[in-house]
């Protein structure tokens, strides 16, 4: 196989796990839902048309904005709780607008460049 096609059919097979990741970030601002200092941690499963399912928690949510975020797109299982969410066993976070983005699942370079799509900062799990 040419180098040519090899880096074509390289970048063809990469353009799913970007766009996925894109679509994955949907920020919880995107759908009217604001950082709420001292809101908590809402647990939930991400997935759109796109990508996921990813296990994700987003904090300084208040359980309103948790109940509108775990029910948007195919997001489910939603919990809200008091305090922040688990770092441990983490592929990283995302923080967009002040609310952070823990992922438990999902490729770290993918995830990180959905984040950068969305003008997040992400930071790899230690």
């Amino acid at each position: 196989m040419s180098s040519v096609r090899m880096i074509a059919l390289a970048a063809a097979s990469a353009l799913p796990l970007v766009f996925g990741s894109v679509a994955a970030h949907a920020a919880a601002h995107d759908i009217g839902v604001e950082a709420t200092p001292g809101g908590g941690a809402c647990s939930f499963v991400q997935k759109n048309m796109f990508a996921g399912p990813f296990k994700v928690c987003q904090e300084e949510v208040d359980a309103a904005g948790c109940e509108t975020i775990g029910t948007s797109a195919e997001n489910s299982d939603w919990s809200h709780a008091e305090g922040m969410c688990s770092r441990e066993a983490s592929v990283g976070v995302c923080d967009t607008d002040g609310i952070d983005t823990i992922y438990y699942e999902g490729d770290a370079f993918g995830l990180e460049i959905g984040c950068g799509f969305q003008s997040g900062t992400w930071k790899a799990a230690e």
